[in-house]
């Protein structure tokens, strides 16, 4: 048995608090000199590229899955569950799927990268409001999320398909912005539900199943309505990760929409908002209730 498997192990057994355990095999699989098997190791294929075997895929993929299930918004498990889980088929369908669009081909020819600086984002917040790029800064102003804190990737051995894999987690945010949907539990796992649709990537499904630690209200909203909509329009929209956003930035986003085939889903935030006034109501009424019965 490889040092590196009871090297992982004597890392869970011993997490019972802090670090999750899935961080301890990331460090683990990130780590060039862990194993002895990473001296037979080809040299990797792209800056920053860390190469594994089958079985430290799996135990990566088993381990960042089970706890991102437990928080959907936790990027980097979700980041390392979908690169041990891309491979050996959908990347290559995503990086196929680009191959035969020709924006597709011209953006993995360019390789853009997508941070606050390729996009000024200064710029983009002059733009007319309803344009993509307005838009788009406007939803990263609102949720206070910034384009820079995406993870680099490193465990997709094939430089290209890596590159797909970077460029569709750093396009997620136009996802978010052209749909509206917050970065709330509810409207991650309804992204999610969409980019399964659209993208077929394993991770977005898995994540999917987390809609289970919502609340009650949340996954009866979330089977109704959210759902639905991110199977229907996720399967009936173009590849979104062809869209060449840094030059669709001055564009009208409705009109974006309607090339794309993506309805914009009921706003979450107003319906969540709605409801805790409701409540907020409801509360106030029962304690004037009590109130009163008590002074009669």
């Amino acid at each position: 048995m490889e040092v590196a498997l009871r090297r992982s192990a004597a890392l869970v057994a011993r997490n019972n608090r802090g670090l999750p355990a899935v961080a301890a095999l990331a460090a683990a699989a990130n780590s060039r000199s862990f194993s002895l098997s990473s001296l037979t190791r080809p040299p990797p294929n792209y800056p920053g590229h860390v190469p594994l075997s089958g079985i430290e895929k799996a135990a990566l993929a088993i381990g960042s899955g089970l706890m991102s299930l437990r928080d959907p918004r936790r990027g980097d498990l979700i980041a390392a569950f979908a690169e041990a889980t891309a491979t050996p088929y959908f990347i290559y369908r995503l990086r196929d799927a680009m191959l035969a669009s020709p924006t597709g081909r011209r953006i993995l020819r360019d390789r853009p990268r997508i941070t606050s600086t390729s996009l000024n984002l200064p710029h983009l917040r002059r733009l007319p409001a309803g344009t993509v790029g307005h838009t788009y800064v406007a939803w990263l102003d609102r949720e206070g999320v910034s384009p820079d804190t995406r993870a680099a990737v490193r465990h997709i051995d094939d430089a290209e398909c890596a590159y797909v894999m970077q460029r569709y987690r750093e396009c997620h945010d136009f996802y978010h912005a052209l749909t509206g949907l917050p970065v709330v539990r509810e409207g991650e796992v309804a992204l999610k539900a969409f980019e399964f649709a659209n993208t077929l990537l394993p991770m977005t499904g898995l994540s999917v199943l987390a809609a289970g630690t919502m609340k009650e209200r949340e996954r009866a909203r979330f089977r109704a309505i959210y759902l639905p909509w991110a199977l229907r329009n996720g399967l009936r929209a173009k590849e979104v990760i062809n869209v060449y956003w840094e030059e669709v930035l001055e564009r009208d986003v409705d009109g974006l929409r309607r090339e794309l085939g993506v309805e914009p889903p009921p706003d979450l935030r107003v319906i969540r908002k709605r409801e805790r006034e409701e409540r907020r109501r409801r509360t106030a009424a029962e304690e004037a209730a009590r109130r009163g019965g008590g002074g009669g």
